[in-house]
C-alpha cells in the first residue's frame, strides 16, 4: 500500500506523450495507453495531474477537450422525426386511402379524385406536425426537470474541495466518494478509508459487493456500499465502462412500452372493424346493387378515411409527456416516463417510517413525562439539557437542548468542568458542572433506563424500581423511547470527586411525531383504494404506536416472520396471507423489503416502494414503482422511477393522483376514438346499404380534421381522477366503443330514414327538400348534394359531442372542461355549422342547407344527446369494480418484474415506438450488466470492447472468489 502511495508522489518515466498531446482517441486505445492497469504514478504523469487535482482553467481546457461527462441523447433529425409520425398502421391506412384517390378512384368520365386526395395528404401533415410540434415541446420540458436531476460530487479543484455537478469531470479531476454515492466517472483509487467496497452489479452482472484499496479502478454508475475513498478521474463520458456499455447495447427499438402495446391493441380494433365493413360494402355494392366502379370506390374511401383515428398514436403521448411535466408541479420528477401508467395502477404502497411518515426529528413528549424526585417536568429537561453536547450533537442531545424555550439555556446558570459524551458500552452521557448561583458542583447523567438505574445508589426504592419498570414497559408499548435522568452531589468540589450517590429524578418519553399531514394522506390512500404498509426498520412497539396514531392499524410483525412464518395464534395460514393483510412489518432489512415487493406482486399487485437510502436500491429497482424520497442519496434516485423533491407522503399521494388523471385522459380519448370509428363505419356503410346514400368522402375529411383540432387539447384536460386504481382494461374500452359508436351511428341513421321516408320536417318546420330525381341524370334523389350538407352536420356536431360523455363519470355537465378544449370544441362547432349553412362547392359535393335545416340538425342532436349520460351509467355499473384491494389486482404480464410489461409480443407495436421515442431518450441507462451477460439487446460485436468488458468480468469474479476465500 506505502508503495503504491509512493508512487503516485513520485510520478515514473514519461510515457511517449501526456494528455495535452494526445489526442483523445490515442489517450483510450487499449493498445497504447491502458489506464486502468497501469502503475498509478504513470497514470499521474500521463493525466498531467497529482492529489491537489486540477485547477479550473485547466478544467475548462479539458471539457473542451474530452467533452461534459455525461453520455450524450443522440438528437434525433427533426424532419425524419417528423416524418416518423406518419409511419404506423393507423397512418398506413390514410395513405393507402390517398393512393386510391389518386390511383384508383377514375372512371365514369371523371378525373382522379384530386380534391381528396390533397385533403387525405394535408390532414396527414397536419396530425404530424402538430404531433411533432407538441411532443417536441413536452419533451423539452420533460428534459429540464430531468436535468435539475443531475448528480452532484466532490471533486478538487484548486487544491479546494468542492461540490460540483459530475457533468463537469475530466480526466485528471481528484474525486471523493462515499457510502451511497454513484461513483461519477471511471477512476484510480489514490486513497481508501477503512474497508471501501463498491457494488458493480449493474455494470457487470456480478451480486456481491467488491472490496477496492489505492490503485484499484473504479467504475461510472457503482456504487459504494462500505468506506470512503480518494480517486483520480481517468474517464468521463462514453469513454467510461458505463459510456461504452451503453454504447455497446444499442437501443435497437426492440423494447417497446406499455403504451405502445395498448395503441397497437386499440389500432388493430379500429383496424379490423375497417376491414370487415369495407368487405362488406364492397360484396353488397358491387355483387348486389352492381355499383359502376367510381361510385363505389368513393364509398369505401369515406369508411378508410372517417374510421382511422389518425391522432390517437399522437394525443396518447403527448398526454403523457404534459403529464409529467404536471407531476412535477407536484415535487415529483418522473425518470422513466411508463411509470406514470403503473404508478396510477398502483395498490399497494410500502412506506418508510423515518422521515416519510414521520418528521424523522425526535421530540420529548412532555405531557408524559414521569418523575422520582422533588424535580418538575421542566426542571428534568433542563438536568437532562446539562448532560447534552451543546456541539455536533446526535439525535437525541439534539431533541433535548430544543425542548428548552431557548437552546442557550442548556449551559444557563452553570460552568461546565467535565463532559462525558455517549458511549455505547455503558450507553449514558455524564457532565459535571458548577452551579453559579451557589458555587455547589453536581453531576448528571442521562442514558438508558436500565442502565441509569443501576448506577442509582441513593434514594432508591423497591417502589421506586417497580414505577420505573412499569413506566418503561408502558413506554415500550407506547413506542415511546424511554431516557432516564440522574443527578448527584459532589461534595468535595474536585472535578473527579467522590459523589454522595445517584439518584433517579426522571424519565424521559422520546419519540419521532407523525408529520402534521400523514393521517390525512392515509385516509386519502384508503379511499383511493391503496393499502399502505409501513416497512420500518425501527423497533415493532414504535412502529405499532406510530401506526395507532396515523390511524392506519398496529397489526404489523417482526421481519424474521418473513423466515418462519406466520405468528402463532395471529390468524394467518401462510406467509404470503400475512405479508398481504399486514399493516408492516419492522426491524426490516433490505433483503426483506425486497422479499416483501417480490411477494405482493407474485400475488397480483402492482406494488410502489419509497426508500431514501443505498440500501434501499434494490427493492426500489424491484417494485413497480420506485419511488425515492427527498434528500434520497444518489443509488436511491438511480433506481427510482419517481424522485420527489418534498418531504412526505402526502407529495406521493399527490403523484398518484396526478398519474390517475393522465391515465383517464388517454383512457377516454381511446374511448372517444374507437367509437367514432364504430359510428362512422356503421353509420355511413348502413346508409349506403339500407338507403344506397352515397356520402362524399370530402365532408368526412373535414370531420376529421375538426375532430382531431379539438380532440388534441384533451391532453390538457381537467379531469377527475379514478376513485380505484387504474389499468388498461382493453375489453371495457371496446365495449363503450361498441355501444356509444352504435348509439350515435343510429341518431345518424333514424334521422336519415325520417328525412329520406317522410315529410315530418317539412310539415312541422316548413322546410323543403329534393323527392325525386330532376336532373334526368338517372342518380338517386336522396344523393342530392343537400342530404350531405345535412348529415354531415348531423354527424359532425354529435360526434364531437361526445367528448364530453366519455370525459366524465357523472352527469356530463357537472364536471367542467379544460378552457382549451370547450374553446376547440366551440370554434369547430361553429366552423361545422357555417359550413354547412353556406358551403356551395362543387367537388365537396355539398350545397348549404340554410340556417332552418342547421336549427333542426341541432335540436336533433341535442335530444339524441341528452340520454348518452344514462347509457354511460349503465355500462360503469357493469364494468366499475368496488373499491376493495383484494377486487383491486392488477396483474403484470409477462412475470411480475417491473420491467416484464415493457416487452411486447406484437410486432407491430414497434412502429408506434416513435410517439414516445423523444421521452424514452430521456429516461436513464440501467441493467446493463444484464443486458450485456444475457445478450438480449442487438450489440455491436468491437472485437476490442467485447475483450475489454470480458476482462473486467472475469477480474470481477476472480476478487469475489478471492474475498470469499
Amino acid at each position: 500500500m506505502a508503495e503504491k502511495t509512493e508512487q503516485f508522489e513520485k510520478p515514473q518515466q514519461q510515457m511517449g506523450g501526456d494528455i495535452t498531446s494526445l489526442t483523445v482517441e490515442e489517450l483510450y486505445d487499449k493498445d497504447k495507453f491502458d489506464l486502468s492497469t497501469m502503475e498509478q504514478g504513470d497514470v499521474l504523469a500521463l493525466l498531467q495531474t497529482n492529489k491537489n487535482g486540477l485547477t479550473s482553467d485547466e478544467a475548462a481546457r479539458r471539457v473542451e477537450k474530452f467533452g461534459y461527462n455525461k453520455l450524450e441523447t443522440k438528437e434525433t433529425n427533426a424532419f425524419f422525426q417528423f416524418l416518423s409520425f406518419m409511419w404506423n398502421p393507423l397512418s398506413w391506412v390514410m395513405e393507402a386511402a390517398a393512393i386510391v384517390s389518386i390511383a384508383l378512384a377514375n372512371g365514369d368520365g371523371k378525373p382522379p379524385d384530386y380534391p381528396d386526395f390533397v385533403g387525405i395528404v394535408l390532414l396527414l401533415l397536419a396530425n404530424s406536425l402538430i404531433g411533432f410540434y407538441e411532443e417536441r415541446q413536452a419533451g423539452n420540458a420533460v428534459k429540464a426537470l430531468m436535468e435539475s436531476l443531475a448528480p452532484e460530487c466532490k471533486v478538487k479543484r484548486n487544491g479546494e474541495w468542492k461540490t460540483m455537478e459530475a457533468a463537469e469531470l475530466v480526466p485528471g479531476d481528484v474525486i471523493s466518494i462515499k457510502l451511497g454515492d454513484v461513483v461519477p466517472a471511471d477512476g484510480r483509487l489514490i486513497a481508501a478509508h477503512g474497508q471501501v467496497s463498491i457494488d458493480q452489479a449493474a455494470l457487470t452482472g456480478e451480486s456481491l459487493p467488491v472490496g477496492k484499496e489505492a490503485g484499484d479502478e473504479v467504475f461510472s454508475g457503482s456504487t459504494v456500499k462500505q468506506g470512503e475513498a480518494e480517486a483520480v478521474v481517468i474517464g468521463t463520458g462514453l469513454n467510461t465502462f458505463f459510456g461504452r456499455a451503453a454504447k455497446l447495447v444499442g437501443e435497437a427499438g426492440d423494447d417497446v412500452g406499455h403504451l405502445q402495446q395498448v395503441l397497437t391493441h386499440i389500432g388493430n380494433f379500429c383496424l379490423v372493424s375497417i376491414g370487415i365493413f369495407v368487405v362488406i360494402e364492397i360484396l353488397v355494392m358491387y355483387a348486389a346493387f352492381r355499383y359502376a366502379y367510381r361510385r363505389g370506390i368513393e364509398n369505401l374511401l369515406v369508411l378508410l378515411v372517417g374510421g382511422i383515428p389518425i391522432a390517437m398514436p399522437t394525443v396518447l403521448s403527448v398526454t403523457l409527456a404534459i403529464g409529467a411535466k404536471q407531476l412535477a408541479e407536484h415535487k415529483a420528477i418522473v425518470t422513466r416516463i411508463t411509470a406514470i401508467e403503473e404508478m396510477a395502477a398502483v395498490t399497494i404502497l410500502c412506506s418508510d417510517k423515518t422521515g416519510t411518515l414521520t418528521l424523522n426529528k425526535l421530540i420529548v413528549d412532555k405531557p408524559t413525562i414521569k418523575t422520582y424526585a422533588e424535580f418538575n417536568g421542566d426542571e428534568v429537561i433542563q438536568l437532562s439539557a446539562f448532560a447534552c453536547r451543546t456541539e455536533n450533537q446526535d439525535a437525541i442531545d439534539f431533541c433535548i437542548v430544543n425542548s428548552l424555550p431557548d437552546p442557550k439555556l442548556a449551559r444557563d446558570g452553570i460552568e461546565e468542568l467535565e463532559f462525558k459524551p455517549f458511549n455505547p458500552v455503558v450507553k449514558r452521557t455524564e457532565i459535571t458542572y458548577k452551579r453559579l448561583q451557589d458555587g455547589a458542583v453536581m453531576r448528571v447523567t442521562k442514558g438508558m433506563s436500565h442502565t441509569i438505574l443501576d448506577l442509582c445508589s441513593r434514594d432508591k426504592t423497591e417502589a421506586q424500581i417497580k414505577a420505573l419498570n412499569d413506566d418503561v414497559d408502558e413506554f415500550a408499548r407506547r413506542g415511546l423511547r424511554a431516557l432516564a435522568v440522574a443527578v448527584d452531589d459532589v461534595p468535595s468540589g474536585e472535578v473527579d470527586g467522590e459523589g454522595q450517590g445517584m439518584r433517579l429524578v426522571g424519565l424521559l418519553p422520546i419519540y419521532d411525531p407523525p408529520r402534521s399531514d400523514t393521517k390525512e394522506t392515509i385516509d386519502r390512500s384508503i379511499a383511493l383504494g391503496i393499502q399502505v404498509k409501513m416497512i420500518t426498520g425501527d423497533q415493532l412497539a414504535i412502529g405499532k404506536e406510530t401506526g395507532r396514531r396515523l390511524g392506519m392499524g398496529d397489526n404489523m410483525f417482526l421481519s424474521k416472520t418473513l423466515k418462519d412464518g406466520p405468528p402463532p395464534g395471529s390468524g394467518y395460514s401462510s406467509i404470503d396471507d400475512m405479508v398481504l393483510q399486514a399493516d408492516g412489518f419492522a426491524g426490516v432489512y433490505p433483503e426483506h423489503k425486497y422479499e416483501i415487493v417480490e411477494r405482493l406482486q407474485a400475488m397480483g399487485h402492482m406494488t410502489a416502494m419509497t426508500g431514501d437510502g443505498v440500501n434501499d436500491a434494490p427493492a426500489l429497482s424491484k417494485a413497480n414503482v420506485g419511488v425515492a424520497v427527498a434528500d434520497a442519496s444518489d443509488a436511491a434516485r438511480s433506481a427510482a422511477d419517481i424522485v420527489l423533491t418534498e418531504p412526505g407522503l402526502s407529495v406521493i399521494v399527490e403523484a398518484i393522483i396526478g398519474s390517475r388523471q393522465i391515465f383517464q385522459r388517454m383512457r377516454n380519448y381511446a374511448i372517444y376514438a374507437c367509437s367514432i370509428t364504430i359510428r362512422v363505419v356503421v353509420g355511413f356503410a348502413i346508409l349506403c346499404f339500407a338507403f344506397e346514400h352515397d356520402f362524399p368522402p370530402f365532408p368526412v375529411l373535414i370531420i376529421a380534421v375538426l375532430n382531431d383540432g379539438t380532440i388534441m387539447t384533451i391532453s390538457t384536460d381537467r379531469v377527475k381522477p379514478s376513485p380505484y386504481p387504474d389499468q388498461w382494461n382493453l375489453k371495457e374500452i371496446f365495449c363503450y366503443a361498441v355501444v356509444y359508436g352504435l348509439y350515435q351511428a343510429a341518431s345518424t341513421l333514424v334521422f336519415a330514414a325520417v328525412i329520406f321516408h317522410s315529410t315530418f320536417f317539412q310539415d312541422k318546420f316548413g322546410v323543403e327538400l329534393p323527392r325525386a330525381d330532376t336532373s334526368g341524370s338517372g342518380e338517386n334523389w336522396v344523393n342530392d348534394h343537400i342530404y350531405h350538407s345535412i348529415i354531415y352536420l348531423q354527424v359532425s356536431t354529435i360526434s364531437q359531442a361526445l367528448i364530453f360523455i366519455t370525459r366524465s363519470r357523472s352527469w356530463f355537465f357537472m364536471e367542467r372542461p379544460s378552457i382549451y378544449l370547450m374553446g376547440a370544441f366551440v370554434i369547430a362547432q361553429l366552423v361545422a355549422t357555417f359550413i354547412a349553412v353556406y358551403a356551395d362547392w362543387g367537388f365537396t359535393y355539398m350545397r348549404g342547407i340554410g340556417w332552418d335545416w342547421a336549427g333542426i340538425v341541432w335540436i336533433w342532436n341535442i335530444i339524441w344527446f341528452l340520454p348518452m349520460d344514462f347509457v354511460k351509467f349503465g355500462m360503469q355499473w357493469f364494468f366499475t369494480p368496488k373499491n376493495t384491494l383484494k377486487e383491486n389486482k392488477t396483474p403484470m404480464a409477462g412475470g411480475h418484474s417491473r420491467r416484464a410489461s415493457a416487452i411486447s409480443g406484437s410486432s407491430s407495436a414497434r412502429y408506434y415506438a416513435n410517439r414516445t421515442k423523444s421521452l424514452k431518450s430521456l429516461e436513464r441507462p440501467r441493467n446493463f450488466g444484464q443486458r450485456l451477460m444475457n445478450m438480449n439487446k442487438k450489440m455491436s460485436m468491437d472485437k476490442k470492447e467485447m475483450r475489454r468488458f470480458s476482462s473486467v468480468q472475469t477480474n470481477h469474479a476472480a476478487q469475489v472468489l478471492n474475498n470469499n476465500s
